[in-house]
């Protein structure tokens, strides 16, 4: 202990010294969109445990505990809840910052179902980072197990949160933070967790690159039967306190049952969540026509179009442009319109009541609160949304042996010598293949050959395991390889791939080879470059 302080002490005295060193704060906003007293972006302070929703985002109602207001003891001890409803928009809680390590403010208040925790600072002073108690006083038993986000606020921020709260108001926060799969069999299932909005920034405009560049991919994968797709949308519910409020009138249907978030932000201009809610609904509904005729896949074709036929920046987010959309792809107009209903009823939607129940989680999946989220095979998707690495993880899905197609093609981007650098030649059964080995974690597969994985490319069209090449062999085909980028024979023009492989053919010693003409001209236009 008395080293540790030392270290401690000198560390100190060298900051203190040099003058320039600092601790970087790692920060994120925080948008207050309502009331509009407290309405603005502030900063708060990411802690350094549980899980941050980096690239999502997450708008949940805050709320200020009336007793344990420093989250130091459980919540069930006072008997409070903070669990999710069906349709409720998700908990933020706000405690006070003291008197327990803040770990446990977080664990105490993920317990009690909160899906958020922010803690409001007690003393004027830059933000700090909420960091875990050292070794000797840490409980490993809870602190692996902390998985809400967590973020330190100023004092003043939090002592104007609590006095809005104690007259009565509403207080909505938007949090923006700017894999592992089962493969039970040889479907997938997967779900995208999205909305129409396209002017909420970045993020939106991510969703709507993502689902035109993964569009192609997941037609191909739900035409044959190799995944069970299905789109869904978050919706909440107005607190029946306010179902008469400015903000729930403008930001809900169908008398507050279901709500989304003002699209910019702002009630005083553009469009309002109702207005999303609408689309979103005709969404739902499209797909729900779509799949009952045997296409579900039109759906990504409608969401795409209309992304780029009918922005809120155009002022065309319209019912007109949508109906537009539906009629250039032959959907039945009239069977969506009857699906949509009287949105102006206080009456439920049997398909947004089942959206509100299905964000809440099930099994292996959590409550869905962050926009976007994809879940595969009932899994949260944890990573960055775009074409490769979501078809990556959609493919991680299948049982072994029973990929599609393009999971052996799309997006892969292996070099020219990994495609060529395993080559299975033909077995007694002549079943051939080729085995194209993946780097794990960026480590040398010549020097771990035992930690890499095959994908068969089943050229033959049989399901047979065909016969790896030895390691030697390997490590003589990569040294060639590495060799033959020095000559003259390794450089040569594209339409002339076939005596690329002549060449390394010649150089090999070994016989029983794949014919050239078993061999995707795809994958040497691909993969060409080292």
């Amino acid at each position: 202990m008395g080293e540790k302080l030392g270290l401690l002490a000198l560390f100190w005295f060298m900051l203190c010294g040099f003058g320039v060193a600092r601790f970087v704060v790692e920060k994120n906003s925080l948008r207050v969109s309502s009331p509009n007293s407290l309405k603005g972006v502030y900063e708060c302070a990411i802690g350094n445990f549980g899980v941050p929703q980096y690239g999502g985002t997450m708008v949940g109602i805050v709320t200020y505990p009336k007793a344990n207001q420093k989250a130091c003891k459980s919540f069930d001890d006072v008997d409070i809840s903070f669990k999710s409803k069906p349709g409720a928009l998700p908990t933020f809680l706000l405690v006070d910052r003291g008197d327990c390590f803040f770990t446990l403010k977080a664990w105490n208040a993920q317990k009690g179902g909160a899906a958020a925790i922010l803690v409001a600072d007690d003393r004027i002073e830059p933000l700090i980072t909420m960091d875990t108690p050292e070794e000797e006083n840490a409980d490993a038993d809870y602190l692996q197990n902390i998985t809400i986000p967590s973020a330190l606020i100023s004092k003043s921020l939090g002592d104007s949160i609590k006095k809005v709260i104690s007259k009565g108001e509403m207080v909505n926060i938007n949090l923006d933070w700017s894999e592992a799969l089962p493969h039970p069999d040889e479907r997938v299932e997967y779900e995208f967790w999205t909305n129409s909005n396209d002017e909420c920034g970045p993020k939106c405009d991510s969703q709507i690159e993502f689902l035109k560049s993964f569009k192609g991919a997941a037609q191909i994968l739900e035409k044959n039967g190799y995944t069970q797709f299905t789109p869904h949308y978050i919706t909440w519910y107005c607190p029946e306190a306010f179902i008469l409020s400015k903000q729930c009138k403008s930001q809900c249907i169908n008398h507050g049952r279901y709500c989304a978030p003002d699209p910019e932000q702002d009630f005083s201009r553009g469009y309002d969540g109702k207005d999303v809610v609408v689309q979103n609904l005709r969404e739902v509904c499209f797909f729900k026509v779509a799949n009952e005729s045997g296409k579900p896949w039109l759906w990504w074709d409608y969401v795409a179009d209309f992304a780029i036929r009918c922005p809120m920046k155009e002022k065309k987010y319209t019912e007109d442009c949508s109906n537009q959309v539906i009629q250039s792809l032959g959907a039945d107009i009239k069977e969506i319109k009857k699906c949509v209903g009287d949105t102006t009823a206080d009456v439920d939607n049997p398909l947004l009541k089942a959206e509100q129940d299905a964000q809440i989680g099930k099994g292996s999946r959590g409550d869905v609160t962050i926009l976007p989220t994809l879940v595969i095979n009932n899994r949260q998707y944890r990573g960055k949304l775009d074409k490769v690495a979501v078809l990556k993880a959609i493919c991680a899905g299948f049982e072994e042996t029973t990929e599609p197609a393009i999971c052996l093609s799309e997006g892969l981007h292996l070099p020219l010598w990994v495609l060529w650098v395993c080559v299975a030649f033909q077995q007694k059964s002549g079943c051939c293949g080729i085995y194209v080995p993946y780097k794990r974690q960026n480590k040398l597969i010549w020097f771990h050959f035992s930690e890499t994985f095959f994908v068969p490319l089943h050229v033959c069209g049989c399901r047979c395991v065909c016969s790896l090449l030895m390691k030697e062999l390997l490590l003589w085909l990569l040294f060639t390889i590495q060799k033959a980028k020095q000559t003259s024979w390794f450089h040569f023009s594209e339409p002339s791939w076939s005596h690329f492989y002549n060449e390394l053919i010649s150089r090999m010693p070994i016989k029983h080879f794949i014919p050239p003409h078993l061999l995707f001209k795809s994958y040497y236009q691909k993969y060409r470059a080292p």
